[in-house]
Protein backbone atom coordinates (compact mmCIF):
# COMPACT_ATOMS: atom_id res chain seq x y z
CA UNK A 1 0.00 0.00 0.00
CA UNK A 2 1.71 3.64 -0.80
CA UNK A 3 1.30 5.85 1.79
CA UNK A 4 1.28 9.54 1.35
CA UNK A 5 4.12 11.15 2.99
CA UNK A 6 3.38 13.56 5.87
CA UNK A 7 6.37 15.88 4.78
CA UNK A 8 7.62 16.89 1.52
CA UNK A 9 11.16 18.88 0.19
CA UNK A 10 12.98 19.08 -2.64
CA UNK A 11 16.27 21.00 -3.64
CA UNK A 12 18.02 21.53 -6.80
CA UNK A 13 21.25 20.73 -7.77
CA UNK A 14 23.63 19.67 -10.44
CA UNK A 15 24.77 16.12 -11.58
CA UNK A 16 28.05 15.53 -13.60
CA UNK A 17 27.86 12.41 -15.76
CA UNK A 18 30.90 10.29 -16.17
CA UNK A 19 32.04 6.86 -16.51
CA UNK A 20 33.38 4.47 -14.06
CA UNK A 21 34.91 1.13 -14.07
CA UNK A 22 31.70 -1.74 -12.75
CA UNK A 23 33.61 -3.83 -9.60
CA UNK A 24 35.79 -1.19 -8.34
CA UNK A 25 33.47 -0.26 -5.65
CA UNK A 26 35.27 -1.96 -3.09
CA UNK A 27 38.35 0.36 -4.12
CA UNK A 28 37.93 3.19 -1.70
CA UNK A 29 40.25 5.37 -0.03
CA UNK A 30 38.94 6.22 3.73
CA UNK A 31 40.20 9.06 5.99
CA UNK A 32 41.92 6.60 8.49
CA UNK A 33 43.83 5.02 5.62
CA UNK A 34 45.93 8.29 5.37
CA UNK A 35 46.37 8.68 8.97
CA UNK A 36 49.68 7.33 8.95
CA UNK A 37 52.53 5.63 6.22
CA UNK A 38 51.56 2.24 7.30
CA UNK A 39 47.73 2.64 7.30
CA UNK A 40 48.18 4.19 3.76
CA UNK A 41 50.43 0.83 2.66
CA UNK A 42 47.61 -1.36 4.07
CA UNK A 43 45.04 0.85 1.81
CA UNK A 44 47.39 0.16 -1.64
CA UNK A 45 47.57 -3.37 -0.56
CA UNK A 46 43.80 -3.64 0.02
CA UNK A 47 43.31 -1.88 -3.43
CA UNK A 48 45.58 -3.93 -5.45
CA UNK A 49 44.29 -6.74 -4.43
CA UNK A 50 40.43 -5.55 -4.98
CA UNK A 51 42.06 -4.91 -8.66
CA UNK A 52 43.75 -8.48 -9.18
CA UNK A 53 40.35 -9.93 -8.12
CA UNK A 54 38.55 -7.65 -10.91
CA UNK A 55 40.87 -8.51 -13.32
CA UNK A 56 40.74 -12.14 -12.79
CA UNK A 57 36.76 -12.53 -13.59
CA UNK A 58 37.11 -10.88 -16.60
CA UNK A 59 38.20 -7.10 -16.48
CA UNK A 60 36.20 -4.19 -15.22
CA UNK A 61 33.04 -3.40 -17.26
CA UNK A 62 31.92 0.37 -18.01
CA UNK A 63 29.10 1.79 -16.39
CA UNK A 64 27.67 5.44 -15.81
CA UNK A 65 26.61 7.20 -13.17
CA UNK A 66 25.46 10.77 -12.00
CA UNK A 67 27.41 12.31 -9.34
CA UNK A 68 25.18 14.83 -7.81
CA UNK A 69 25.69 17.87 -5.47
CA UNK A 70 23.43 20.27 -3.56
CA UNK A 71 22.86 22.09 -0.76
CA UNK A 72 20.73 21.35 2.22
CA UNK A 73 18.90 23.69 4.05
CA UNK A 74 21.71 23.88 6.85
CA UNK A 75 24.24 24.51 4.39
CA UNK A 76 25.66 21.05 3.86
CA UNK A 77 27.38 19.85 1.04
CA UNK A 78 25.43 16.82 0.06
CA UNK A 79 27.29 14.58 -3.07
CA UNK A 80 25.80 11.12 -3.95
CA UNK A 81 25.93 9.26 -6.73
CA UNK A 82 23.35 7.11 -8.54
CA UNK A 83 23.90 4.60 -11.03
CA UNK A 84 22.65 5.12 -14.75
CA UNK A 85 23.57 1.66 -16.22
CA UNK A 86 25.78 0.29 -18.79
CA UNK A 87 24.39 2.60 -21.60
CA UNK A 88 25.53 6.12 -22.22
CA UNK A 89 22.58 8.41 -20.94
CA UNK A 90 20.61 10.43 -23.52
CA UNK A 91 22.10 13.98 -22.26
CA UNK A 92 23.52 16.48 -24.06
CA UNK A 93 26.06 17.42 -21.79
CA UNK A 94 28.07 15.96 -19.33
CA UNK A 95 26.58 18.50 -16.64
CA UNK A 96 23.03 18.60 -16.17
CA UNK A 97 20.36 19.67 -13.34
CA UNK A 98 19.12 17.58 -10.86
CA UNK A 99 15.91 17.55 -8.46
CA UNK A 100 15.91 15.92 -5.40
CA UNK A 101 12.53 14.90 -3.84
CA UNK A 102 12.59 14.19 -0.08
CA UNK A 103 9.67 12.43 1.42
CA UNK A 104 9.01 11.61 5.24
CA UNK A 105 6.62 9.33 6.38
CA UNK A 106 5.49 8.24 9.76
CA UNK A 107 6.32 4.52 10.54
CA UNK A 108 4.48 2.21 12.43
CA UNK A 109 6.34 -0.19 14.40
CA UNK A 110 4.83 -3.94 13.84
CA UNK A 111 5.32 -6.09 16.70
Amino acid sequence: MLEEPEFERSFNGKARIGKVMGGMQSIVLKPEDLSSPVAFQMALSRIMEAAMKMVESGGPKPRYVAEIRFTDDLGNNVVFAVDLGEQIPPFSSETVKARIKVELFDVEEEP
